[in-house]
């Protein structure tokens, strides 16, 4: 059956009643065999099976096994929501799945870029101690709430996706599962499996800016029952940003056995090399980033960050039964970073270190190119250590006419982190200044070589951590779900300073956290849902530590949510809908006298939709829309009534593909991101931009040749924030030609 006005069937299906939904025949879910028909059929052209039944309503039924869902942009379960592998429709909470055919349709190769496809969700870039991946998740930070295979993932590094099988995205506060943090959400990098299939896999890419990249991936079978995978990437990236170069490479080898057995046994390791320069973006003049040029570089070119990540895996799972599995998970970590970096601090009126330093936005009625920059180290060498244990059991049981579905467990957690920072001075300048350039073309040379480095503070840490947890999923009847989970942690956290205040600290915070949830699925492709849970966010929970909040309790964080789940087009398409509430209800503040107290109060408030699936057999969509209305509702620090930093009232992200012929294929779409502030003071504000990018590709059955382009229309526009130094911005990466041959070996 021929659907003649797609758009139109689209824009019912998001906006159109549950009556449309129910009457309307699925057309848009092909088979399985229209997917099989061609072999040569590309994989975005490859959608899910339906099958008739015998109600009136046709709900989809995916056929694994059968059809090659590869290039599938619709998910049906996520790792995160119910610490096991759980449909969609079930988790009363928002949740966005990337799956790994979006990313490769978008030709992403970096965790920050593939998160671009998840609404609500803002970049950070490198600020004092931190450096990596720094996420804005709802309004609300989440570097610490970065998981990999459901395991806290903390390490300062830039992260890649060459290993990853989706990166999956749940939003509010949920210490249920996770324990300490999560505010605004968990972010977990699900990595690919070992299968009983061989491959061979080999991707080439280049691209304008220098840009080269090259991926491998492996699977062999063992034997009948196990297998062995190893994923592999080296790249060269050079950037529409001067002087930014990257260097980075990495291995991740796998073995499962007893695959399809009652017991199974996965080992696995990730192990990564990155040398990157640091970008600390440009300050602020008049309110708003430096009118400069987008690739201006306030540094030095021999500036590196050089960082090592070790991560080594195994678990072992049984099945009793149908209704009875028992699973333990051991992880460990090694992170490491050797950091010599340049940032821009105070914007000077003159030419000397000691001349007037604009503050508060930098206002001033001078020209630019009479304004220069003072330019500081930030220096430090970052070891993380971390070994966590996980131990759960998932059974499924009736009593009476009630059915349950209970995942009880116990996390054991022990972590280590240590700072060595330094300070570098130029002679004859104040201490940790190395230089002062033109705001206006600063010139690019290597760091001086008079330059003196000193060890200043060297911060040592560790915590130990205990969670017990139990959760049950009741079924009552055919369309009721209620969902009810309870948590208790004991985190035990300290530090110590060789110079800085306080010179030592412990800290041991005791706290219980509740989630709950009530789902109606009145039909197969409908699920509504409302839902509460809390989390909470000891102050040494990075285990780093501002004096002053050594002996402040936790703060906490809660969040109202409710919403529903579609699956529209016969089940080809999910739309997810949602309306939040987070509020941090003692959020740490400072005094006018330089102390700390848990009297403030921040809130976020919006609404969310999701769409992910087929609109028809060769016409795939993934987006979603977010609107943040953020407030800091009490603080004694002058930013009550502000907007939290790094939080935009809206964005809007959508990526579509059309498979034209069983061979060709085209994409595109925009990211929409509103205006935003840099701090909390809201001294800064970034102007909001659309970033419109575009693929073609010509699939064969061994090979793929695929064309993108990034930010096609060459638009100017900033893309992480730094609230420190009265808050700098990241330009984002100017017009960008990649071209990526694939080819499969089987």
């Amino acid at each position: 059956m021929h659907r003649t006005t797609p758009f139109a069937a689209a824009v019912m299906a998001v906006f159109a009643t549950p009556l449309y939904a129910q009457t309307t025949t699925p057309a848009a879910a092909p088979a399985a065999s229209i997917a099989q028909a061609d072999s040569s059929t590309p994989p975005a052209s490859q959608p899910s099976a339906s099958q008739p039944s015998d109600n009136a309503t046709l709900p989809a039924v995916k056929v694994t096994g059968q059809a090659d869902n590869s290039g599938d942009f619709q998910p049906e379960t996520s790792s995160v929501g119910a610490k096991v592998p759980t449909a969609l429709r079930d988790i009363p909470q928002a949740v966005t799945v990337v799956p790994k055919a979006v990313l490769q349709s978008q030709a992403v190769s970096s965790f920050s870029d593939a998160l671009r496809n998840v609404p609500g969700i803002t970049i950070g870039a490198a600020e004092g101690g931190q450096i990596g991946n720094n996420i804005n998740l709802r309004g609300f930070s989440a570097r610490t709430d970065i998981y990999l295979d459901g395991f806290r993932d903390r390490g300062q590094y830039y992260r890649d996706t060459f290993n990853l099988e989706s990166i999956d995205v749940l939003y509010g506060p949920s210490s249920l599962y996770f324990g300490r943090g999560s505010t605004g959400g968990v972010i977990n990098q699900v990595s690919k499996e070992p299968e009983l299939k061989k491959r061979a896999d080999v991707s080439v890419q280049a691209g304008t800016h220098d840009r080269y990249r090259t991926t491998v991936d492996l699977d062999t079978p063992i034997t009948d029952t196990s297998a062995f995978r190893i994923n592999a990437f080296g790249q060269s990236l050079g950037s529409s940003r001067d002087v930014m170069k990257s260097k980075d490479y990495g291995v991740a080898p796998e073995v499962k056995f007893g695959i399809g057995t009652p017991t199974e046994i996965t080992l696995s390791a990730l192990i990564q090399h990155n040398r990157d320069q640091p970008d600390y973006g440009i300050p602020p003049l008049n309110g708003h980033p430096a009118p400069v040029n987008r690739g201006t570089f306030y540094g030095y070119t021999d500036d590196r960050t050089i960082q090592d990540v070790q991560t080594f895996s195994a678990r072992i799972q049984h099945r009793f039964d149908d209704g009875l599995v028992l699973r333990n998970q051991t992880q460990f970590s090694h992170y490491s970073t050797e950091a010599r970096a340049t940032n821009a601090a105070s914007v000077l009126t003159g030419p000397l270190a000691t001349s007037t330093a604009l503050t508060n936005g930098n206002f001033t009625t001078l020209d630019p190119s009479q304004l220069f920059v003072k330019l500081q180290g930030k220096d430090r060498n970052i070891n993380d250590h971390s070994i966590y244990n996980s131990t759960d059991l998932q059974a499924k049981f009736d009593t009476g006419p009630l059915k349950h579905e209970v995942v009880t467990g116990v996390d054991l957690s022990h972590e280590t982190y240590s700072n060595q920072s330094f300070t570098a001075t130029s002679p004859g300048l104040p201490s940790n200044t190395i230089g002062v350039v033109p705001l206006i073309d600063p010139p690019y040379t290597p760091r001086p070589s008079n330059v003196k480095e000193v060890a200043t503070n060297l911060a040592e840490s560790s915590a130990n951590g205990v969670g017990i947890y139990a959760n049950d999923t009741v079924s009552i009847g055919q369309h009721w779900k209620v969902v009810g989970g309870v948590r208790w942690d004991r985190y035990e956290a300290s530090i110590r300073n060789s110079i800085n205040s306080p010179r030592y600290a412990t800290q041991t915070n005791y706290f219980t956290s509740v989630r709950g949830g009530i789902i109606w699925q009145p039909s197969d492709w409908q699920s509504y849902y409302v839902s509460y849970g809390t989390s909470f966010d000891p102050s040494l929970e990075a285990l780093t530590l501002t004096n002053g909040q050594q002996n402040l309790p936790p703060e906490h964080n809660k969040s109202y949510e409710v919403g529903s789940k579609w699956d529209l087009l016969g089940g080809g398409l999910s739309v997810t809908q949602s309306l939040f509430n987070i509020e941090k209800t003692n959020a740490r503040t400072l005094n006018a006298d330089g102390t700390y107290t848990l009297d403030g109060d921040i809130r976020v408030r919006g609404y969310q939709l999701g769409l992910a699936g087929h609109i028809t057999n060769k016409w795939q969509v993934f987006g979603g829309y977010t609107y943040m209305n953020g407030e800091i509702l009490k603080a004694f620090d002058g930013t009550q009534g502000k907007v939290p930093a790094n939080t935009p009232r809206n964005m809007l992200t959508l990526w579509t593909t059309y498979a034209f012929t069983p061979h060709w294929e085209v994409g595109g779409g925009p990211t929409y991101v509103s205006s935003r502030y840099a701090a909390n003071n809201n001294f800064v504000q970034v102007g909001g931009y659309t970033r419109w990018d575009a693929m073609a590709a010509y699939h064969a059955k061994r090979y793929d040749i695929q064309f993108n382009v990034l930010n096609f229309t060459d638009k100017n526009y900033y893309d992480a924030l730094i609230p420190s130094d009265g808050g700098r911005a990241v330009p984002g990466l100017g017009r960008t030609f990649l071209a990526t041959l694939n080819y499969r070996f089987f």
